[in-house]
């Protein structure tokens, strides 16, 4: 299995469970409201459930995972930025910085595959 698509599983993974807790776990949307995004909560698990999906979809298709990673890295970018927005601090913004690059790297990379 080459690196990509390990990275692909791993991101994938990662956004499932984060989609499903803030379904399941009460403390995720305690965190919504302390960004003054509760409204946007609902709408941002499930683009990550959906993102997460479309993240294994694209192992079989090249397209579905430009958008995918795409629109992951573009959602992971606004919470950095949301994070910068309430002071967080680097450590408690790590997460978001981290799944907004790794996104990145699998959309510039499937950029290239695309097209070649």
């Amino acid at each position: 299995m080459r690196l990509l698509e390990v990275l692909i599983i791993f991101s994938s993974l990662s956004f499932l469970a984060y989609g499903i807790a803030y379904f399941t776990n009460p403390k995720m949307k305690s965190e919504f409201v302390r960004f003054g995004l509760s409204k946007f909560g609902t709408l941002t698990a499930i683009l990550e459930i959906v993102g997460a999906l479309g993240l294994l979809i694209g192992l079989l298709y090249d397209s579905v995972l430009v958008l995918s990673s795409g629109g992951l890295a573009l959602l992971m970018f606004l919470g950095v930025v949301v994070r910068l927005k309430i002071k967080d601090g680097l450590w408690a913004s790590s997460p978001a910085l981290f799944y907004f690059g790794l996104n990145l790297y699998i959309f510039i990379e499937t950029i290239k595959i695309f097209l070649n």
